[in-house]
């Protein structure tokens, strides 16, 4: 194959990275910044699927993995808290063939809840951690990292950041290699079984693996100097290298691609070389604090500058040494709001009518906290919904907590929405609970995305489908209800959340009523496998 010169988002490079290095199974759950690695996965055909969260994501890889298989698992930085039970416990264990977890972190909360940084993930869980800067990086240490997870026997972690994923580079695509063969399934009872008398040996084997796994770090070519002027050096990584060439172009670099664990000593080596010596990173002064631990003497960026995306102008007043900088201009144009034939509309007038307290939930829906609505109270994590309201319940005083109103989503719902039915149903408050289901058929603000409870897959062919309402019957929720709020009108769906609030039950509501744009999608994908179908 001659070479081919591509114009790639990061996203779609780790896809590709993914397809060439013979990965078995791409699983994870839609979240921006990272959602289209695995739709763009499965477009080059490969095998990819949506997990009902990004735990149930991670443990299949591991048994991927342990099966023989490389597999790459995807979520968004907050979904890594999701994952975070397994994943401390995987390092332990090791993997068999290659696992790579990306983590797309969202520096300025593009569309999340926080802005966390997830290096600290790496040091927490002991799990080693690669940082690309551009597409052509995603590609290549994507591959990298496949390799390196095998050869230290564990998985690694990919950090990535919306800039990363969502900007586009030329990427030059290796020549593919022969996927790996697939390992036979070996059985390791002390290596895998996590009682406490394997777990110590297995958390000292993981230190001596890290061990290793330094020294790789202090020798290898994804982390790199390149010297100019010696009287300004700059230690950084991920997309925060391309603001800082641009903004210093004459300065010497050393480059980190491999950032966990820290290659202290080509710091130190670097900065001695330098007369001025500054750490420019986005979010936490994570390499900085390392830095200073060892004694490196470097400079770091003020508070004012560990929030949100750094870019060149901000880099450049880093370098200048401001404390501070300019207030953000607000951002022009129309602010986010619900679709004007979205089915949400009607459920937040009832609610807003009824004068209740919503505690709300992450998704599309959650735009009814702006104006016209402003009928949302909370908004905490996915599922948190169900928990909250449950909590509201039960500490105020009765006339006022019949008012409370749980607000959950579909996709949410199966997410980490069911645990709280259960905790509905053991726990019950005296006044009972409301919570009103809004199934739109889809995942919604990610791009409508498929879920358990759609019915469809990954790729939108028909699948095993979830019934919500019979989730929650099953639970032993008996005042169960499924309307369509558009059909019904809202004077009617009103009337009935009235009677299911003063009935103080347990009670749950299905709003469902397919998203129109999600109806034009699968309009759209439909008439295109006709026409593939014909042959036209």
């Amino acid at each position: 194959m001659s070479e081919q010169r591509l114009l790639l988002s990061g996203n779609e490079a780790v896809a590709l990275a993914a397809r060439d290095a013979g990965v078995r199974l791409g699983t994870g759950y839609p979240g921006t910044p990272s959602t289209e690695i695995l739709e763009e996965f499965d477009a080059l055909g490969g095998h990819a699927q949506w997990a009902p969260n990004e735990k149930v994501a991670l443990e299949v890889g591991i048994g991927v993995s342990w099966g023989g298989g490389r597999t790459l698992v995807t979520m968004k930085h907050v979904g890594v808290n999701v994952a975070a039970d397994p994943l401390f416990t995987l390092a332990y264990t090791g993997v068999a063939a290659g696992l790579v977890i990306v983590s797309a972190d969202d520096p300025g909360m593009a569309s999340s809840q926080n802005e966390q940084d997830n290096r600290r993930y790496a040091v927490a869980s002991g799990v080693p951690m690669l940082e690309p800067s551009d597409s052509q990086e995603a590609y290549d240490f994507a591959l990298q990292a496949f390799t390196l997870s095998e050869m230290f026997s564990l998985p690694i972690l990919f950090r990535m950041t919306t800039r990363v994923c969502h900007s586009k580079t030329v990427v030059k695509r290796k020549e593919p290699t022969a996927a790996p063969p697939s390992r036979a399934y070996q059985r390791d009872i002390p290596g895998r079984v996590m009682i406490p008398a394997y777990a110590r040996p297995a958390h000292r084997r993981l230190r001596e693996k890290l061990h290793k796994v330094y020294d790789w770090t202090e020798s290898c070519g994804l982390n790199y100097e390149i010297l100019n002027d010696l009287s300004l050096g700059i230690i950084t990584s991920g997309v925060t290298y391309m603001h800082a060439r641009e903004a210093a172009p004459d300065a010497s670099f050393l480059k980190l691609g491999a950032t966990y664990p820290i290659p202290v000593e080509k710091m130190r080596v670097f900065a001695s070389k330098v007369k001025r010596c500054l750490v420019i990173e986005e979010g936490d002064p994570y390499l900085e604090e390392a830095a200073r631990a060892a004694g490196i003497p470097v400079e770091g960026k003020s508070e004012a500058f560990r929030f949100g995306e750094l870019n060149v102008s901000r880099v450049r007043r880093i370098l200048a040494g401001e404390n501070t900088e300019p207030a953000p201009e607000t951002a022009g144009g129309v602010p986010p709001r619900l679709c004007p034939t979205c089915p949400h509309r009607l459920v937040f007038m009832a609610l807003g009518r009824l004068g209740c307290v919503v505690a709300g939930d992450i998704g599309c829906y959650t735009l009814g906290v702006l104006p016209p609505f402003e009928a949302m109270d909370s908004c905490v994590c996915m599922g948190a919904s169900i928990g909250v309201g449950l909590g509201l319940r039960h500490a105020m005083p009765d006339a006022e907590a019949k008012r409370v109103v749980s607000v959950i989503g579909d996709s949410t719902f199966i997410h980490s929405g069911i645990t709280g039915i259960v905790e509905m149903v053991y726990n019950p408050p005296k006044t009972g609970h409301v919570v009103i289901i809004l199934d739109n058929g889809t995942t919604a603000m990610t791009g409508l995305q498929e879920h358990p409870g759609t019915g469809r897959a990954l790729d939108h062919q028909p699948a095993n489908q979830v019934i919500i309402e019979e989730i929650c019957r099953a639970i032993g929720v008996t005042d169960v209800h499924v309307v369509d709020p558009v059909a019904s009108g809202v004077e009617e769906f009103e009337s009935l959340v009235r009677k299911c609030l003063d009935n103080q039950k347990l009670t749950v509501i299905v709003a469902r009523r397919p998203c129109a744009l999600l109806e034009r999608k699968l309009k759209a994908l439909n008439a295109a496998s006709q026409t593939v179908c014909s042959g036209t």
